[in-house]
């Protein structure tokens, strides 16, 4: 009896040769990354060195690359123009108040949004949505006429809060990550008794944290780095925040360019530290609110 010979295999050749391409390819990919990255992080590196340097070497015929011993003069600089401490509590805490109560209105907005129906529920959201296309500086004027002649709230932290507490891009935001929570939890949630308010905090709330983490990071950003509408409200010295003060050393005989360069690493190096401690819960948030209707 004659037996047919063993069909061989071909595959074993083809799977070592894709294990072989995997760490080829990462060392290309990363041979690609590694330039660029380096390449985004020369900017804050020459800041971090600028910042230790003299006025004077600044304008040299080479620019300094190593770090230099005038942090601490550049800093008493910038503190004896601008009062920074001061300018930069007063950026902690509208940045901190501002993120707080704009993720819990636009929180509670997203919800409801997200999962009430009501009558116009589209329409006013589209309304609400058409807003981003004013554009800013058309609503500068009135908005300045309502918060320093009609509210008397100039040089004080609400000047700067109120107005844009209701974040249009952070409702948005989380009405696409509150529908991706399962109305079955809910439903359960107000069978046991649980009145609404008590449903969003403690149920659909903790499901969407890390879109609340996301948007968070991003609400506080976009106030810790406003410079025009602190600039129109915060006349006095003592109430400015840190952009603002570190313009007012931009003169026009005159620029203390060592000094900017110190408040800069100081508004900047602590932030980059939380964002990098915090990275994955952006991108997962991120991630998260990309969730088609």
């Amino acid at each position: 009896m004659i037996r047919a010979a063993p069909e061989k295999s071909y595959h074993a050749p083809g799977i070592r040769l894709q294990g072989l391409g995997k760490p080829l390819r990462r060392v290309l990919l990363h041979a690609l990354l590694v330039p660029l990255a380096l390449l985004f992080l020369a900017p804050l590196y020459l800041m971090l060195v600028f910042s230790t340097h003299d006025q004077s070497v600044l304008f040299g015929p080479t620019s300094p690359l190593t770090f230099g011993r005038h942090f601490l003069d550049n800093f008493r600089e910038l503190q004896a123009q601008t009062n920074y401490l001061r300018n930069l509590w007063n950026s902690v805490a509208i940045s901190v108040l501002y993120t707080a109560f704009s993720m819990l209105i636009t929180s509670m907005g997203g919800y409801a949004f997200a999962k009430y129906r009501f009558r116009g529920s589209k329409w006013l959201f589209g309304l609400i949505f058409a807003t981003l296309t004013i554009p800013t500086f058309v609503t500068i004027i009135p908005q300045f006429v309502m918060v320093a002649r009609e509210m008397h709230l100039t040089n004080t932290y609400w000047a700067v809060i109120l107005p844009s507490l209701a974040n249009t891009l952070g409702l948005f935001y989380m009405r696409q990550a509150f529908q991706a929570v399962p109305d079955d939890l809910l439903n359960a949630a107000r069978i046991d008794g649980a009145g609404d308010f008590r449903t969003f905090w403690q149920i659909a709330l903790p499901v969407v944290r890390p879109s609340l983490a996301a948007l968070g990071i991003v609400l506080f950003l976009s106030s810790w780095n406003d410079y025009l509408w602190p600039l129109i409200v915060l006349g006095s010295k003592d109430a400015q925040t840190m952009p603002v003060a570190l313009g007012s050393l931009v003169g026009l005989t005159s620029t203390a360019w060592g000094a900017i360069m110190v408040g800069t690493v100081i508004a900047t190096v602590p932030f980059l530290i939380v964002f990098m401690l915090l990275q994955r819960h952006f991108i997962a948030g991120i991630a998260g609110g990309s969730i088609k209707d």
